[in-house]
Order: C-alpha cells, then structure tokens, then sequence
C-alpha cells in the first residue's frame, strides 16, 4: 500500500451496509486527495438507459466508431458534470495525471477525441463526482464505511462495472461475502 495519508490513485469500496444507499457496492476511483479534500469518480454503478452515444448527441458529435459504452454513476455532486476517467497515452487541455495510474479529463476535447477515434486507448465515463472537504474523507475513513485499495488499472478498464466491487475486495484478500454490515457490541 502507497503510505503516504492521501489516497489519490486508490480504489474507496463501500462496505456492506453503508448508511448512504446511493454508495452501495459503490466502487470509487479517487483523482485528488490533499489537504484540502478529495475527489472521486464512481466507476461501480452504471446509469440506466444512458450510453455514450446519448452524451455526444447532447453535444452534437458524431460518434464515430466510438463504442456506445455506459455511462457510470460518478457520484452524486453536480450529476450533471461529465468525467473520463482514461489510461494515460492521452491528454487534452485539462487531463490531470492521478498518481501515474490513470488521468481524468472533464472537457468536451476528449469526448471528440474518442469519437474522432484519437483519443485514450481505455476510457470510463461518468456524470457526477464524489466530493470531500478537506479532513472529511480522513474522518469518514476512521469509521467503518469505506476500504480502500491500490488502484488497479486492470481492474478500471478490463473488468465489468457490475464486477468492480467483489474483484477488488479479492484482489486485497477480502472476501466481501464474509464482511458484516455491523460491528459487536460488548
């Protein structure tokens, strides 16, 4: 595990019986963690009857080749907001490097590119973000609700949405079906 106290780069996995139901089985890929909070894309939950196609059409793009893949739940601030989250052989004018592992862009330039077929070889987008003031995600860690985990590009990009959660429980040992949802009482 990276020992430095931020989590830019790592996975947050909500644990059974988390109090907020929108993060059930919720999978976050956090993209800035510092000082002064944290940001996180929700790469677990997908929106219904929402593609990528739809997306480009709201912007009048083509799509080109582009897959018409789902559009993830990325959090519950500014659900309007678009995210991609994408491996790093691309960069628009405002791609962030998340701790070498991966980069996240939030402009209209990447969404062309991968329908123009030039943008990154893997790519996940998102509507929302999940959002911390600065200590609030230290706070919530010191309780039970959240684990977190390397980041695993493999585990991004090559495993389904649906499969995210219970894969990087196991690639930490965890089996999440032995995990309960309260803690004892003495």
């Amino acid at each position: 595990m990276d020992k430095t106290p931020f989590l830019s780069g790592q996975f947050l996995l909500a644990m059974p019986g988390m109090s907020d139901p929108r993060f059930a089985r919720a999978v976050i890929a956090v993209c800035s963690h510092d000082e002064n909070g944290a940001i996180g894309i929700g790469i677990g939950a997908m929106i219904d009857g929402l593609g990528f196609h739809d997306l480009l059409e709201q912007f009048g793009i083509e799509p080109g080749d582009a897959p018409n893949a789902p559009v993830h739940f990325g959090g519950p601030v500014e659900p309007r907001r678009g995210f991609v989250v994408h491996s790093s052989d691309w960069g628009g004018q405002d791609s962030v490097d998340v701790a070498g592992r991966w980069k996240l862009s939030s402009t209209v330039d990447v969404l062309r590119a991968i329908a123009e077929g030039k943008g990154p070889s893997e790519w996940v987008v998102a509507l929302g973000y999940a959002g911390w003031d600065g200590g609030q995600l230290e706070g919530e860690l010191s309780r039970p609700g959240w684990f977190n985990v390397l980041g695993d590009t493999e585990l991004l990009f090559e495993t389904a949405a649906e499969d995210r959660w219970t894969m990087a429980f196991a690639q930490a040992g965890v089996d999440p079906r032995l995990l309960v949802a309260e803690t004892g009482r003495a």
